[in-house]
């Protein structure tokens, strides 16, 4: 595969804080690439510095000649008054060549709908999203960067953008924390993390290899500390036996345990965990009834969202809305809270009832004020659970360094807003917490925090969600909505997510099979089995001394991995784990074409 872009040794700082060094790798044809890493890792900086809008402050990117690039950041920015066709030509070198593929583009995103004179300011933000990369897609790019690409769409539209990249031709490098996405459309995956080192590494596979080899790399780095730790404690015991000794021993063993000390201290901030500190005050007696809503139905501008509709949320309730984007999510939370009436139904609320609502567009926050003031707008403390607390101390367990607590809101990163505006929540007693896309931006771990803090919670959950994972980790019932254009208005309860989508895939196909599935069944039916071929049983044959041959190579890899030499050196560990995790995917790819073949030999045999 040629190469179409690689960085050597990026460094980049940003408000005094290094973000990355040292960091190399490249792209090819063919790839399709997730970026992942924590929160503050210089995820977006570095696709800024790949797409050329944003300059290293040290190192060196280097593209094909003549290299397309394409960028869709994590929030596209229109000029007002711009309609969709403008913003399609808008990055064009020729608008003349470039008007077929605009049309083109909006024909197969769905956009022609609102017509090229559509403005785009009057667009959802998933539709904008679409705009996006629409404007992209017209300039026919052969590496495609995109930042958060799933942030703002519904799941119709996520699952639309997995079968689009599944497809797409060319290659593409993303950023995105929504695991499923990953699973099902990468065949790479990067790394930053400062725990890792020179900050990078890559795996070569699907979402499922890279945990299982970050998994490891991390368990090899706890082993050297844990190495390095007792060495320099010896070295540091003979160093303490006095003058006399020293002078007997090697100037080189003194200076070895100062080296030793350096390495250890390195090693043990790389193998730091910090993770958010999440955990939802609660009021002190819930009811067991907090909201009761019977035969609710609602019309929107003569469209019918939902009907006869009756639900009891408790304390215990922990309920994923799910659907399409205008098909009526926000409007059934407002009727449940009673911000806005039905068309028809009752609707009881508890007296007892106290909401945090975490919004979408993280309203509660002030982008103008410092993070400090954002949750102590009077004084330094905090009240937290029933007691005061230092307010920068608690603005720790978000993870915010002294020098951000500063900084005004509108400095941080998305993720870093979305920990703001959970501390914020925090700060309230509950018995109802509404999470309206509450994972935006936010990394793996603070997820994994946040959905811990949920299943804690004493009070009810309702959820909305694009992560489809963290929903299935959450909610123990999920209410999907009909389609928009369809005529069926009925809410349906699923327990998890893949069930969801399963009946809506099979709602979306005719009751009859397309004629040529049905001839392809047929012709598999009553088609009689040939004889296997020569070189299909020559691979039966050898299938089993294949495998032994592999195990044994597989065998032999990971007793290596526990060599001293190894463990020693990262660099050794990544490369070793990866030739590990390669081996264990053959093998598994031949156990299933061992049972392939022995399935197609019993069926000749038993037809003869």
């Amino acid at each position: 595969m040629a190469l179409l872009i690689n960085t050597y040794q990026l460094e980049k700082s940003f408000a005094g804080k290094t973000l990355f060094s040292g960091v190399s790798f490249g792209l090819e044809e063919g790839d399709k690439a997730g970026l992942v890493g924590p929160n503050g890792a210089g995820k977006s900086t570095l696709m800024k510095i790949l797409a050329g809008v944003s300059q290293p402050d040290d190192g060196k990117v280097t593209a094909k000649k003549g290299l397309k690039i394409g960028f869709l950041p994590q929030t596209p920015e229109f000029p007002p008054g711009q309609t969709i066709m403008e913003a399609l030509l808008s990055k064009a070198p020729d608008e003349h060549e470039a008007i077929a593929p605009a049309y083109e583009w909006m024909a197969r995103l769905d956009l022609n709908q609102f017509g090229e004179d559509f403005l785009v300011s009057k667009l959802s933000g998933g539709w904008q999203k679409r705009v996006a990369l629409a404007r992209e897609l017209v300039l026919s790019p052969e590496l495609l960067l995109l930042d958060e690409p799933t942030n703002h769409l519904d799941v119709v539209s996520i699952l639309w953008l997995e079968d689009f990249l599944q497809r797409a031709s060319f290659a593409f490098l993303m950023v995105t924390h929504d695991r499923l996405f990953l699973q099902r459309v990468v065949n790479k995956v990067f790394d930053l993390d400062p725990r890792n080192p020179n900050n990078l590494f890559s795996v070569s596979g699907d979402y499922v290899q890279y945990l299982e080899t970050k998994e490891q790399l991390l368990a090899a780095q706890a082993k050297l500390e844990h190495t390095l730790k007792n060495t320099l404690r010896r070295e540091t015991e003979w160093l303490r036996r006095g003058a006399i000794a020293r002078l007997a021993k090697q100037k080189a063993r003194i200076n070895r345990a100062g080296d030793l000390k350096e390495d250890v201290e390195n090693l043990t901030e790389k193998n730091r965990s910090r993770t958010a500190n999440i955990s939802f005050g609660d009021a002190e007696r819930n009811p067991q009834k907090l909201i009761e809503v019977k035969n609710l139905s609602k019309s929107f501008n003569g469209r019918i969202l939902f009907e006869d509709f009756t639900y009891l949320i408790t304390p215990k309730t922990r309920l994923a809305l799910l659907g399409e984007n205008g098909t009526g999510k926000s409007t059934l939370i407002k009727i449940m809270l009673g911000y806005e009436q039905p068309d028809m139904g009752t609707v009881f609320l508890s007296d007892k009832v106290k909401v945090s609502y975490f919004e979408q567009t993280r309203e509660g926050l002030d982008m103008q004020k410092t993070v400090l003031k954002n949750v102590c707008p009077d004084g330094d403390y905090v009240f937290f659970q029933g007691q005061y607390v230092f307010g920068r101390s608690y603005l720790e367990r978000f993870l915010f360094s002294r020098q951000q607590m500063d900084l005004p809101v509108s400095r941080l990163s998305g993720g870093e807003q979305s920990r703001l505006r959970l501390a914020q929540l925090m700060l309230q007693d509950a018995s109802v917490l509404v999470l309206d896309e509450p994972t935006n931006d936010l990394d793996t771990a603070t997820l994994e925090v946040l959905s811990d803090a949920i299943q804690n919670f004493n009070g009810a959950v309702i959820l909305v969600t694009h992560d489809r994972y963290f929903m299935d980790q959450v909610a123990t019932d999920i209410l999907g909505f009909p389609r928009k254009e369809g005529t069926k208005k009925k809410l349906e309860r699923f327990v998890g997510y893949l069930q969801w989508e399963e009946a809506w895939f099979a709602g979306e196909s005719s009751q009859e099979e397309p004629s040529f599935v049905k001839n392809n069944d047929s012709e598999k039916s009553t088609k009689r089995p040939q004889r296997m071929s020569f070189k299909l049983k020559n691979e039966l044959e050898g299938m089993e001394a294949k495998i032994l041959e592999l195990e044994e190579e597989l065998s032999s890899s990971e007793k290596m991995s526990a060599l001293p030499e190894v463990v020693s050196s990262p660099e050794k560990v990544q490369e070793l784990y990866q030739t590990i995790n390669g081996l264990r995917s053959e093998i598994d790819r031949l156990y299933a074409r061992w049972a392939e073949l022995e399935k197609v030999a019993a069926e000749i045999v038993k037809s003869e």
